[in-house]
């Protein structure tokens, strides 16, 4: 009988223990935790502002159209396409994974910009 009292006090401490290692990391985990950003390319004068952008995996990418006429955001490797934006639209992307992407705009091939993600 006094084995089970003894693991069973063992497993209660144990269970205790756990119970306040998880509630005292949520909430500084989660105020350390990096926050996903958003970050804007122009479309502006047929071209891309920035020509280069580095961001991070899980970051966000807008690109406003400010141009008259439609564009797109097409990566040459593949990976993205936004297809066609019209004039006064965007189109988001988030990024998912790690590498260097030249893209171009389908319509106007000589509008060529680069997104770097780490």
């Amino acid at each position: 009988m006094q084995v089970h009292a003894r693991s069973s006090r063992t497993v209660a401490l144990f269970a205790a223990a756990l119970a306040l290692l998880c509630w005292s990391m949520g909430p500084a985990a989660a105020a350390d935790a990096p926050k996903a950003a958003i970050h804007t390319v122009a479309i502006d004068g047929t071209s891309f502002q920035p020509a280069a952008l580095t961001v991070k995996v899980g970051d966000s990418v807008v690109w406003v159209n400010k141009d008259p006429f439609p564009h797109t955001v097409t990566s040459t490797p593949g990976g993205f396409d936004s297809h066609e934006i019209a004039p006064g639209k965007s189109w988001q992307y988030t990024a998912a994974k790690k590498g260097e992407f030249a893209y171009v705009c389908a319509f106007h091939p000589t509008m060529k910009a680069t997104l770097k993600v780490e």
